[in-house]
């Protein structure tokens, strides 16, 4: 189990970590949207995560969506590196309903992220453009490359779940354990 704690002016956060876990979660982030979605990754990525944030949300919600991305990417770094004995590339496409998000991810110490999905709006209270934030503050302190693409959908709640969920299971099979894989590298390191 790994535990992460963060604090600024801004935001305190904890996050637990079980890269090989059940799925178990216990998510109280104050902005209830991205409670639903980081359940949903906990589920379908079968990591146990246990995330409490106090935030500013009184301003918006920001910060908090922004800073618990960057803690839960801190947490799998730590839990997932030195990359050894895994598969390393995961992908999956999720469909809820009319909605179909492709995620492909390399466990690969080189952060990047493609974003592909319209998001503008809101959910509810929700503003939709954080979750470009959230994905781009995971990859970038997971140190993973993610490419997140729409490939149809209108209901903007079916996408974005269709996209945590998509990556949850890419990540699943990015981190499934192959003793035969070694350091999945020809360069020898990641």
């Amino acid at each position: 189990m790994i535990e992460i704690s963060r604090e600024t002016k801004e935001t305190q956060i904890t996050v637990q970590l079980e890269l090989y876990g059940s799925g178990k979660s216990t998510i109280d982030t104050g902005v209830g949207f991205l409670d639903h979605m980081l359940e949903a990754l906990a589920k379908h990525s079968y990591m146990n995560l246990s995330i409490t944030c106090k935030g500013d949300t009184h301003i918006d919600d920001h910060h908090s969506v922004e800073d618990v991305a960057i803690v839960l990417g801190q947490a799998f770094y730590k839990a997932a590196y030195p990359v050894r004995s895994i598969e390393r590339y995961g992908n999956a496409t999720v469909v809820m309903d009319e909605a179909s998000v492709s995620c492909d991810l390399d466990v690969s110490n080189r952060p990047y992220l493609v974003f592909e999905m319209p998001m503008e709006g809101k959910i509810g209270t929700f503003d939709v453009e954080l979750v470009e934030e959230f994905f781009r503050a995971f990859a970038f302190n997971a140190h993973i490359t993610l490419h997140l693409i729409c490939n149809r959908g209108r209901n903007k709640h079916h996408m974005v779940e269709a996209a945590f969920k998509a990556l949850a299971v890419a990540l699943r099979r990015g981190i499934a354990i192959n003793e035969n894989a070694g350091i999945p590298s020809t360069k020898g390191v990641l």
